[in-house]
């Protein structure tokens, strides 16, 4: 049996519902069990939004990942990424942007923010949003993201993403395909070559 339990975190308005629709995508294609978790917190822009995405070759029997066993926490935001730990498989990891995205009056102090982050061993990083502009691709820091976990995520292949995210973005047109595609391969290759 191959599995992986996969929680998924952001503000709404960041993409994080792409980003589980292209994993979904992925799965389906390749014949995987598929089960996710209806997404919790407000999903307006500036809420927080998180979802349990939970694959596998065999039959999931629950859509909710249990306290200590996803395997990945993706998070559009670092405060977010660390609200989910309690999730976290002790060999899980975490991919999560650098930026904090400020939306709150009380959001914790940053440089104690990124001290939590890097006390933690099996952790990728990485400024999304400013890697997004410098492809002039704003909008697909998702993507990056997505690109980043994709070793992670072990059940698909990246090219399978790749696939997923040519099928999700068909309808938008070729031009908006290729900008996703080349915001994935940066993330992927930011840390994969």
């Amino acid at each position: 049996m191959s599995k992986i339990d996969i929680k998924l975190s952001g503000v709404g308005g960041q993409g994080i519902l792409s980003i589980a629709t292209v994993i979904g995508q992925a799965a389906t294609s390749a014949g995987l069990q598929l089960k996710q978790a209806e997404v919790h917190g407000m999903s307006q822009r500036g809420g927080d939004v998180q979802s349990d995405l939970r694959l596998s070759t065999d039959e999931i029997f629950s859509d909710q990942i249990p306290l200590g066993k996803a395997d990945l926490i993706i998070s559009m935001e670092p405060m977010e990424a660390l609200r989910y730990l309690p999730y976290l498989h002790s060999e899980g990891w975490i991919i999560t942007s650098s930026k904090p995205f400020i939306n709150i009056p009380n959001y914790p102090d940053e440089t104690a923010l990124m001290a939590e982050l890097g006390a933690r061993s099996r952790v990728i990083r990485l400024d999304i949003e400013a890697l997004a502009s410098e492809l002039k691709t704003p909008k697909s820091a998702n993507m990056i993201l997505l690109g980043m976990a994709a070793p992670y995520i072990d059940i698909l292949s990246a090219d399978q993403l790749r696939s997923a995210i040519r099928a999700v973005f068909a309808k938008k047109g070729e031009a908006v395909v290729e900008a996703n595609l080349s915001a994935f391969d940066a993330g992927f290759s930011a840390f994969h070559d």
